[in-house]
């Protein structure tokens, strides 16, 4: 079957698929270069964790140079760490169901802090698939069924229906 019958068969106002950054709306049929984003996906994001690696070691021997302390040279290597662990871990979640709006608001600190954390788990779903297509895919095809069902249910446009008087 072609393109043009199967959109033929979907009743017209159904449901739209969600974009996904870097994808738009590839990721329903994997059309327009879809493996070729993933690929581009999975290098940006694990280049620009690498780079900013590379920044924070910068920053830690600005530390070194200051000689701050050793104390402070660990807590920071170590509210990294934590904040990186943390972003990975919530950036994950993220892909298999839809966080809380006002939570997610309310660690956008420790996330941008966590910056390495967030680009790894980008880099590591990249690799399996877009980053977020699962739960977006679940849902669409939910609303898609969800849809069909009321459509299938209705016998023609009510408004043309001619009203019988008793």
């Amino acid at each position: 079957m072609s393109d043009e019958t199967d959109r033929s068969q979907v009743p017209a106002g159904g449901p739209e698929p969600e974009s996904i950054r870097f994808f738009g709306t590839t990721w329903v049929d994997h059309s327009g270069g879809y493996a070729l984003r993933r690929a581009g996906v999975a290098v940006g994001s694990l280049a620009a964790a690498a780079a900013g690696c590379f920044l924070l070691r910068f920053a830690y021997q600005g530390l070194e140079i200051a000689k701050v302390g050793s104390f402070v040279n660990l807590l920071v290597v170590v509210v990294f760490a934590i904040c990186s662990a943390i972003a990975f871990r919530r950036t994950w979640d993220s892909y298999g169901k839809r966080l809380d709006p006002q939570q997610q608001q309310s660690l956008r600190t420790m996330m941008a802090i966590g910056f390495v954390g967030v680009l790894l788990a980008y880099f590591f779903r990249s690799l399996t698939e877009a980053p977020g297509e699962k739960l977006r895919r679940g849902e669409y095809e939910t609303a898609r069924e969800q849809y069909e069902r009321r459509s299938a249910r209705r016998t023609g446009n009510p408004s043309g229906r001619k009203k019988k008087r008793k």
